[in-house]
């Protein structure tokens, strides 16, 4: 199958910054690709320049086999684009907003009505269709944006952060959203994300740093790269079991994640470093109520690798 998204050693530069640098990726019918990397890595310029919003300094983009940029009204015409801080008519409802979106993509009445009909019912705005957008909450502007994004039909769909900002609750119902529309229309989504639950929700995850995908690959494959090297550690004071294992030689780092610890350790050494930890003395009052190897997570690959690579 023909990808619909296509990108090949793109290449944007801001003055002395290479913001992205030799990028390559391929986006199917059905799947939802994921951007991660830290802040200012190029998430942002990458949908950018894959929208058409941004012209590439070199490389270039099929969009449904349509040359960007050669035809870029007709392959825009295929996407449906979420940017960071989606600018809707404060003014005008729900509903308003819809039909100037459709009608700036060419619908007609008999063909945006039902389809905004049926998107507000989708994404649950459907007994807020006649108020208007500037008394709509974080959650429902975003459900609104996403409305917006397919009105038209497309058959991708690019976004940007599109959860920054708003709570767990709308982040979660907004995922389902975003699978629920892929299982039904079967759309390329490609998605950036600072949130690595979301990225494990994607079919494949690609790592940006300073501009350069430099791993990508389906969540559970990322997830492999550190077998047997993770080891989860709960007890108290967390903060003193964390000088604890800090102090041993084959443990390479220890991370908070809420209420444990994540250790990497050395390869092959999660067995002795379970064995020295359990019978070290402990400061006063510590205690270690679990030390065990877990499936490393993808929060865990990442700052691997950003470490490897700072």
């Amino acid at each position: 199958m023909t990808p619909l998204i296509e990108a090949g050693d793109l290449r944007r530069v801001y003055g002395q910054t290479v913001a992205v640098e030799g990028l390559s990726v391929e986006v199917r019918a059905g799947e939802i690709y994921g951007l991660v990397g830290p802040d200012g890595a190029g998430k942002t310029t990458t949908i950018r320049m894959l929208c058409g919003a941004l012209r590439p300094d070199q490389g270039w983009v099929r969009l449904g086999g349509i040359d960007l940029l050669r035809k870029p009204e007709a392959a825009r015409a295929l996407i449906g684009y979420l940017p960071q801080r989606f600018s809707l008519y404060e003014e005008l409802t729900t509903i308003e907003n819809l039909r100037f979106f459709a009608e700036v993509r060419g619908m007609t009445a008999s063909e945006w009505r039902p389809r905004s009909e049926s998107l507000l019912e989708f994404v649950g705005l459907n007994e807020f269709k006649d108020r208007r957008a500037g008394h709509l909450s974080g959650g429902m502007r975003q459900k609104l944006g996403l409305a917006a994004a397919l009105v038209h039909r497309p058959h991708i769909l690019l976004l940007d952060e599109p959860t920054t900002g708003v709570d767990p609750v709308t982040r979660r119902e907004f995922w389902k959203l975003i699978v629920s529309l892929v299982a039904k229309e079967g759309v390329a989504v490609l998605i950036s994300t600072p949130y690595m639950d979301e990225a494990t929700r994607c079919s494949r995850v690609g790592y940006l740093w300073r501009g350069r995908l430099v791993l990508q690959g389906r969540p559970t494959e990322l997830m492999q790269r550190l077998d047997g090297r993770v080891l989860e550690l709960r007890g108290s004071p967390l903060s003193a079991l964390r000088r604890l294992a800090k102090a041993d030689p084959d443990v390479e780092t220890a991370q908070v994640f809420g209420d444990r610890l994540h250790l990497r350790v050395a390869p092959g050494m999660a067995e002795e470093v379970i064995e020295r930890l359990q019978h070290s003395p402990l400061a006063s009052g510590a205690k270690i109520d679990h030390l065990a190897v877990i499936r490393a997570s993808l929060e865990d690959i990442f700052i691997h690798l950003t470490e490897t690579m700072a």
